[in-house]
């Protein structure tokens, strides 16, 4: 029976009839429009049937493509393509699982154009929404194979390229069908992560193949079209697109993980390329995720090769900047604390020759310029990554970074390294750079704010030190933060202007806030400008931004106070060069003049006082036909011209303070302080900054003038005070508070523990002893006030005045206390 139906058409089931019906003779005619038409109205009239319609048609698939019938398998994949976008009903689920069969059928022969075909059907097929779940569909065998055929290499160029893009289709369709239906398998997973996103950057990896062919005009927009790696960079943008918080992970492993087989860090092009891709692909509430992954990486690198982790810093500088315009979170102090680290790592390596610390058989040998480029590459991460924060948490970074600068301390010897280089001043100098990177454009109305006295403390601590380029950094440093106008290139050379109006420079009024500031801080501003200027290790570099620093502080935070007190500072360090009691070289102490000059000039035409503008004129003039030695325009040069003697200066040649205050007290300057010379305070801060001169070298001179005799001109000996009364002052003064605590602590104890009668009886006595002082107080008043009885006419009519004891007079209850 069963022989009989086989051979009779008549008797076979109807949906096999209307199958067969659809294939012509001569597959080159290809499907049967009328036929197609009268199978999807049965399926549609059946929907029972339609599962015996895909089993039928993949049967026939099957057995046209073993027989190498491909014009038929065409004809049955355009059916099965017709009938899934048809048909909709609940049994589609069992029709699909037919449709998908045949599907990896043709996936799986050698033949690309079938592979393509596949690939194809597969794609209208990812793009249909169900109306019904499948809990049991799989789709693992498709991303293996898609994934494979995006790394095809089939010798035919083109075939190549048609069954990489096939590829790369493939895995978009599994993506869509399966990302947004959580009853599907997750596609999230890292087992599919880590084949779908290699395949999509391996693709992406190769446009500069595909751009360095040169077709036609006529053949450049298909070309365009056809180019795998544009479609790898759309199929991974709408993937990270879709990807949700949790799965972020998930996606980024495979990309590090590629990039470290690949050696992709190294020419870093092609890394930022994929992260400025998956940065502006995903959600910006997800981009912190990105940042931790990378800094991760870099914690895992530590121990790579510099120009790795070079490669990997440079590729967190551009998410982190991309990140910053969107949600970076608690990222922050996480990715500064790891860039620091790192660039601590990375000076132990430059010291230590070798990752392990010591160099030994199969020790890599690090090289030391390498190093440098990584650590050059931190501090530039740092900056461009702080230049995008706001000004809070620009602030919170500031105080962050100097809180990991090391302080020499007395206690704290310093480490050593291989090369004869400190490893403190290695960091030191590499967190200053970071420093400075931070501060650099940082704009913050409120000095109190920029400048917090426990981070203004330790940068001015770092000033004292003997490295000339720490105190560099310092200044630089200073001058980033008091720049809030964007003055600070105009002061970039140092020079004695006869007009500064051509500097076109931005002033604006001296604000309560900076007032204050400048009120608790100034002094310990001056005297570390002081000295730093009485360095011997000063170049050229240094009295630039000492400069800078005083022009800048002149028009920022300048009032009468500040300005009279700049020009003190400045007349001492006058007074340095001509002294010249540190034994300055003749440089330093030309310099010195030089600064001085530039800066009284700058000064007197900011105050805009004529006698005091032209004081400061007549003495440039006299320098410059005379002693041009003492002025930057020749000190300041590549080649300077010095004075090989510089003790006989005449008092022409140097701005008088005796002068200076006269002519600025006729303008309402206060011309006492003005006269008084400028003294720096030894504070603890010489002590733990480890110099060799402070508080052997320092005497201060402290000048008391007599307060009741203000016109005399005569002052007070100056009391010389040198190293030994100063410990001796400050022993006795610990002392004498170690007295006055314990007899607080006994009096304390005493109203705790004592009787009342006792603590009644003391009070008692306290108050008699109060009495009789007041009784004889009132007995030697000299001048009580005028009777309330009047006066009184004596015997000559001269009016007599009658005063009676004041504790005798009787005062309203209202003034009794």
């Amino acid at each position: 029976r069963l022989g009989v139906c086989g051979c009779c058409g008549a008797l076979r089931p109807r949906y096999k009839r209307l199958v067969d019906n659809i294939f012509p003779e001569d597959p080159e005619d290809g499907l049967v429009k009328t036929n197609m038409e009268k199978l999807t109205f049965y399926a549609l009239s059946a929907p029972e049937k339609l599962d015996r319609i895909g089993a039928y048609l993949s049967e026939r698939l099957i057995r046209d493509v073993g027989r190498h019938r491909y014009g038929y398998v065409c004809i049955a994949m355009e059916a099965l393509d017709q009938l899934l976008m048809a048909c909709h009903c609940q049994s589609i689920n069992l029709f699909v699982e037919s449709f998908l069969k045949m599907v990896a059928k043709l996936l799986e022969s050698e033949k690309p154009n079938l592979q393509i075909l596949g690939t194809n059907s597969f794609v209208k097929f990812a793009n249909i929404e169900e109306d019904t779940p499948s809990y049991h569909r799989s789709y693992d065998f498709f991303v293996s194979r898609f994934s494979e055929m995006c790394h095809s290499s089939h010798d035919d160029t083109e075939i190549k390229t048609k069954i990489r893009m096939s590829g790369i289709k493939g895995l978009q369709g599994v993506v869509r069908k399966t990302v947004n239906d959580e009853l599907q398998a997750n596609i999230w997973d890292p087992q599919h992560m880590d084949k779908i996103v290699p395949s999509l950057l391996f693709n992406l990896q190769h446009i500069e193949e595909a751009e360095s062919r040169s077709p036609s005009p006529l053949q450049a927009p298909e070309k365009e079209k056809e180019n795998p790696a544009e479609l790898a960079e759309r199929c991974l943008r709408e993937l990270l697109g879709r990807a949700a918080f949790g799965n972020i992970k998930n996606a980024i492993k495979p990309v590090l993980i590629h990039l470290d087989n690949h050696s992709l860090w190294e020419p870093k092009v092609f890394a930022i390329r994929c992260f400025k891709i998956i940065m502006y692909s995903i959600q910006p509430q997800h981009s912190h995720l990105v940042i931790q992954q990378l800094l991760s990486h870099l914690d895992a690198n530590s121990r790579s090769a510099a120009t790795v982790r070079a490669g990997i810093v440079e590729v967190l500088s551009e998410a982190a900047v991309i990140a910053a315009t969107g949600s970076v979170g608690p990222t922050v102090l996480e990715m500064f604390n790891t860039l620091l680290r790192q660039l601590r790592l990375s000076i132990d390596y430059a010291l230590t020759g070798s990752y392990d610390g010591a160099i030994s058989l199969g020790t890599k040998i690090i090289k030391e310029h390498e190093e440098r480029m990584f650590q050059e590459a931190v501090i530039k991460t740092i900056g461009s990554f702080a230049s995008t924060l706001p000004t809070y948490q620009r602030s919170e970074v500031i105080l962050f970074i100097m809180s990991k600068v090391p302080l020499p301390s007395l206690h704290h010897p310093m480490e050593t390294g291989r090369t004869g280089e400190n490893r403190n001043r290695l960091t030191q100098i590499m967190l200053l750079k970071s420093l400075l990177q931070v501060s650099t454009g940082f704009q913050c109305n409120n000095m109190m704010s920029a400048l917090p006295s426990n981070f203004l403390d330790r940068l001015l601590s770092t000033a004292l030190m003997e490295d000339a380029e720490i105190r560099l950094f310092v200044l630089e440093i200073l001058i980033s933060f008091i720049d809030r106008h964007g003055n600070r290139h105009k002061f970039s050379t140092i020079s004695t202007l006869s007009d500064i109006s051509v500097l076109k420079l931005k002033v604006d009024k001296c604000s309560r806030q900076d007032t204050v500031f400048m009120k608790k801080h100034s002094q310990q501003l001056y005297r570390h400008i002081y000295l730093s200027c009485k360095e011997e290790s000063n170049i050229q570099k240094h009295y630039e931004a000492l400069y800078g620093l005083l022009a800048l502080i002149s028009i920022e935070l300048a009032n009468e106070e500040v300005v009279v007190d700049l020009i003190r500072l400045v007349l001492a360090v006058q007074d340095v060069a001509q002294v010249n009691e540190e034994n300055l070289p003749v440089y330093n102490r030309c310099a010195l003049y030089a600064l001085g000059a530039a800066y009284l000039n700058l000064i007197s035409q900011l105050t805009t006082v004529p006698a005091f503008c032209q004081h400061i004129h007549e003495v440039i003039e006299t320098r410059k036909k005379e002693a041009p030695y003492m002025l930057p325009e020749a000190v300041f040069v590549e080649k300077p011209r010095l004075s090989q003697n510089l003790d006989g200066v005449v008092i022409e040649f140097l701005f008088r303070q005796s002068k200076i205050s006269e002519v600025l007290g006729g303008s309402g300057y206060n011309s006492d302080r003005l006269c008084l010379p400028y003294v720096p305070q030894l504070t603890d801060e010489d002590r733990l900054s480890k110099r060799k001169s402070i508080g052997e070298t320092i005497s201060l001179q402290v000048e008391v003038e007599s307060r009741n005799s203000p016109e005399k001109e005569e002052r007070v000996p100056a009391e010389e005070i040198t190293y030994e009364t100063l410990k001796k002052a400050i022993v006795d003064s610990v002392a004498v508070e170690e007295q006055e605590r314990e007899r607080r602590r006994q009096v304390v104890e005493k109203f705790q523990k004592a009787p009342f009668e006792e603590i009644a009886a003391h009070c008692g006595a306290r108050a008699s002893l109060l009495q009789s002082k007041l009784n004889q107080i009132f007995e030697i008043t000299i001048r009580p006030p005028p009777s309330p009885s009047g006066t009184i006419t004596a015997a000559y009519g001269q009016p007599q005045k009658h005063s009676i004891p004041v504790y005798e007079m009787k005062f309203p209850d209202l003034c009794v206390y």
